[in-house]
């Protein structure tokens, strides 16, 4: 039986970081200890890549950064897209307003 796989707040982690996280059981237990909310901003951080190469980029990152005991990615901003939260300033004009120009 797999164990279940935890996911973030608002996003749910694709295929291909699931199976990145799983391939490496220390890995996947920090990811697990996450709190939902870091969880969801690794993902949404991923999620963000345009390009496939990007995408696969910040998975490794994502690796990388937990087992150096990170709880978020590392020069993020933050997921815009919860709802009980309203974005901040800095999101809005730079995540928010430059997706629309």
């Amino acid at each position: 039986m797999t164990e279940a796989f935890f996911h973030g707040t608002v996003h749910e982690a694709g295929e291909d970081l699931q199976a990145a996280l799983r391939a490496e059981p220390e890995v996947l237990a920090l990811w697990q200890a996450l709190t939902p909310l870091g969880r969801n901003e690794f993902i949404c951080w991923i999620d963000d890549a345009k390009q496939a190469k990007t995408r696969a980029r910040r998975i490794d990152r994502t690796r990388e950064e937990l087992l150096e005991g990170k709880k978020r990615p590392c020069c993020w901003a933050g997921c815009i897209h919860r709802t009980d939260k309203a974005p901040g300033k800095w999101q809005q004009a730079v995540l928010i307003d430059k997706k629309k120009g």
